[in-house]
């Protein structure tokens, strides 16, 4: 009895797990099955297993072969598997030592040539061999730059299967048909995608105090205004003045990019993530789906920011997937074939006209847009959803720009250090709670640690009917954030009048 063995690594989600192959060659009519739940994409890697080997000079067994996956309760899918489906019949096949690849990780896909094409979802994986204490990879040529991010484990390259043989002493024959692909996938990854200065921003004073305010507490943010005030270009530079990732974020953003296959065109980079939607996204497109769930929007903003343009405009089902991730952080997607999780902690920035044609601000002597139809359109905007936002701004139309081209106020850099300078103190200050960020408060402890100054003129807002209950414990995660960029600690009454005025929305 010939069985060879071979190690992969497999995902569902950013989780990931540890495969272990085992081939068996025995007697029989010729035939190639894979079990251990398979999906359609790795049961049709018999056929390209089979001709990469044959292309490399390999002699495919003419009885059954059979591979099991294990653990067998898990499904497994992707072509990232062919590479070691390849191995574990050449250790069979006694081609490749056996003892080689007891405790080797092989990953890569196989085209018919037998060439070895690059993998989606490479950091993760690596991550998980290196906790896992399995050093010692083989990885396609093409993710070389991902696999070389990772300390503690030792890849090996190859684009070929060949290269795999003559890698372990067994003699090959193969030609790679077109070199120049593995060449271009070699160049590297590239840098950070830059993000724009705030300053570029014309006027707009009373936004970028609300962003600011946003980004120093982990707030949610919609600005309301009329077409060409600036909302979608302040939105874009909002990543530009949060708190950098530190690198447990930055390998939790990289992970969500290497398994969508954008890691290449982002790097590894501090600056949080972006995320902008079209209006006519889908359910799955948001959150998440196809076959066991693939990432969605939310998910790739995890750290950064998710950008909703011309928001009631979106299908109401999509505006109400976002509940769950931005009450829990996370948001699960469930299928026939199981249940994923994806992280999904992100700050959620929302843009609207004031109407559906977008001109009833002011006097609305330029409004064409019937009464119903103006209640209509913020409808969609749902009270739940609304309650989930702290800051509610407007974005008014700018009356007069001045002659010299160029900056607006401060820069990028001179916000973000104050929204540094606040992020510690609120770390500092929820370190034994586990919080982050004053959004992460609970009303309780706001309500035991906000000063009465401020508490009283909460109570006058909620006697006056301006604040829902909901609404107060709001604007003291405001206040409290207020008070962090203003350096004195703990909020006062200013602090607090200002927190609830952030939640207006009303066009002046």
């Amino acid at each position: 009895m010939a069985i060879g063995n071979a190690l992969s690594i497999g995902l569902i989600g950013l989780k990931a797990f540890t495969i272990q192959l085992q081939a068996f060659i025995s007697p029989g009519l010729p035939y190639f099955s894979i079990i251990g739940l398979p999906d359609a994409s790795l049961s049709e890697a018999r056929e390209r297993v089979k001709s990469g080997c044959v292309a490399s000079g390999f002699s495919w067994p003419q009885t059954r072969v059979t591979v099991n996956m294990s653990p067998a309760s898990l499904p497994k899918r992707g072509s990232s598997h062919d590479l070691a489906i390849a191995a574990a019949v050449l250790s069979a096949s006694g081609v490749v030592p056996h003892e080689c690849m007891i405790d080797t990780v092989v990953l890569g896909e196989v085209n018919l040539d037998g060439s070895v094409h690059g993998i989606d979802g490479l950091l993760p994986i690596l991550l998980h061999a290196r906790d896992a204490r399995l050093r010692h990879v083989i990885v396609p040529r093409a993710n070389r730059d991902e696999a070389e991010l990772v300390d503690g484990v030792e890849p090996r390259y190859v684009s070929h299967v060949g290269e795999l043989m003559e890698m372990f002493g067994a003699r090959s024959t193969y030609t790679l048909r077109d070199a120049s692909v593995h060449v271009a996938a070699d160049a590297g990854l590239a840098p950070a995608p830059a993000v724009g200065d705030i300053a570029e921003v014309v006027g707009q004073r009373a936004a970028k105090r609300a962003l600011e305010v946003a980004a120093a507490g982990g707030h949610h943010v919609l600005m309301v205004g009329p077409p060409g005030t600036g909302k979608t270009m302040l939105a874009s530079r909002m990543p530009g003045i949060m708190a950098p990732l530190d690198e447990r974020e930055q390998f939790e953003v990289a992970s969500i990019r290497s398994l969508c296959g954008t890691l290449g065109a982002h790097g590894i980079t501090d600056v949080p993530p972006f995320e902008a939607p079209h209006h006519t996204a889908t359910v799955p497109s948001l959150v998440g789906g196809g076959g066991i769930g693939k990432p969605g929007a939310v998910t790739r903003a995890h750290r950064g920011v998710l950008f909703m343009d011309e928001a009631p405009e979106f299908a109401p089902r999509a505006l109400q997937t976002l509940r769950e991730p931005l009450e829990s952080g996370i948001v699960a997607v469930s299928r026939a074939k199981g249940t994923t999780v994806y992280p999904a902690s992100f700050q959620l920035v929302m843009a609207a006209n004031p109407c559906p044609c977008g001109y009833g601000y002011g006097t609305g002597e330029r409004c064409t847009c019937r009464e119903r139809d103006r209640i209509r359109y913020f409808a969609r905007l749902s009270g739940p959803i609304l309650d989930r936002i702290d800051i509610q701004v407007p974005v008014n139309p700018i009356a007069h720009i001045g002659a010299a081209p160029g900056r607006d106020g401060e820069s990028s850099e001179t916000v973000r250090s104050r929204v540094v300078r606040a992020r510690e103190v609120a770390r500092g200050r929820f370190a034994d709670l586990g919080w982050s960020c004053n959004a992460q408060a609970s009303g309780a402890w706001l309500r035991a640690n906000t000063p009465p100054t401020a508490l009283d003129v909460v109570n006058k807002a909620l006697g006056a009917q301006r604040l829902s209950l909901r609404g107060a414990d709001r604007s003291m995660r405001l206040a409290w954030t207020l008070a962090d960029l203003a350096g004195h600690g703990r909020p006062d009454a200013r602090d607090m009048a200002e927190a609830i005025a952030l939640r207006t929305k009303e066009l002046t």
